[in-house]
C-alpha cells in the first residue's frame, strides 16, 4: 500500500500536458534526470545552510522533475535500460544528499534541541531510504513482485518538502527533527513489510521462478520502485 497511491491519477492528469510539450521539444528524458538530480542537490545545501522552506521548495521541484523524466521517457518511446539505471542512481544520490543538507543543518546550527540524536536518526534515514529501493530491487530480481510498503520515494519527497515549505524548521528545529524521524520510521516499515513479504512467498514462488532476464527486472523496479 502507498500513502500517495490516491493521488497519482490526478497528479499524472495535470503533469500530462507539460509531459507532451517537452515531448514536441524533443527534451531527453536523462536530461531531466540531470535537472531534477540538480534540484534536489541545491535542495540539500539550502537545508544545509539553514534555508528550510527553500530546502523544501526546491525538493517538490526535483519531485516533478523525477516524475516527468519516467513519463517523457514511456510517452516518447524513449525508455531505455541505461536510462533506468541512470535514474535509479541519482534517485539514490538525491536522497543520500538530502538527509546529509539536513544532518549538517542540525549538527551545525545554533540552538538546536537534541543535536547529537537528531543527526544520527538522518543517519538512520539514508540507510533504510536506500534499503527501499534494494529490498524491491532484489526480491523483483528473485521473481517477485514487491510493490509493498506505506512509504515510497515520492511520499518521503511529498511529505519533508509540503512540511519545510509551510512550517520551516520551527522552534529549535523540533518540527525538522520529527519529520526525519518519522521518514526514518515509515521507511524502516516498508523494509520490514518487504522482509515479510519475500520471506511468505518465496519458496512458494519456487526455485525456478525466475524472470527471463534478472537484471532488467532488477534495474526496472529500481526506476520504478523507489
Amino acid at each position: 500500500m502507498k500513502l500517495l497511491g490516491a493521488l497519482e491519477k490526478p497528479f499524472y492528469a495535470a503533469v500530462n500536458p507539460l509531459v507532451e510539450r517537452l515531448i514536441r521539444a524533443g527534451v531527453r528524458p536523462n536530461s531531466i534526470t540531470t535537472v531534477g538530480t540538480g534540484l534536489v542537490l541545491v535542495s540539500a545545501v539550502a537545508y544545509a545552510l539553514g534555508e528550510v522552506r527553500l530546502g523544501g521548495a526546491l525538493l517538490l521541484a526535483s519531485g516533478v522533475a523525477d516524475t516527468l523524466d519516467g513519463q517523457v521517457a514511456r510517452g516518447s518511446a524513449m525508455a531505455t535500460r541505461f536510462g533506468a539505471f541512470y535514474d535509479s542512481t541519482l534517485d539514490r544520490v538525491g536522497d543520500g544528499a538530502t538527509f546529509i543538507g539536513i544532518g549538517a543543518f542540525l549538527l551545525t546550527a545554533p540552538d538546536v534541541a537534541y543535536r547529537v540524536p537528531a543527526t544520527i536518526i538522518c543517519m538512520v534515514a539514508i540507510l533504510s531510504s536506500l534499503l527501499v529501493s534494494y529490498a524491491r530491487a532484489r526480491a523483483e530480481g528473485l521473481g517477485l513482485d514487491c510493490k509493498v510498503g506505506i512509504a515510497q520515494r515520492a511520499e518521503r519527497i511529498l511529505g519533508l518538502g509540503v512540511a519545510s515549505l509551510v512550517v520551516g524548521a520551527g522552534p529549535r528545529a523540533l518540527v525538522l527533527e520529527g519529520l526525519v524521524a518519522l521518514l526514518a520510521a515509515a521507511s524502516i516499515i516498508t523494509v520490514i513489510q518487504r522482509f515479510v513479504y519475500v520471506y511468505r512467498h518465496a519458496d512458494a514462488a519456487g526455485p525456478g521462478s525466475r524472470p527471463r532476464n534478472v537484471e532488467r527486472a532488477t534495474v526496472d523496479s529500481l526506476a520504478k520502485g523507489r
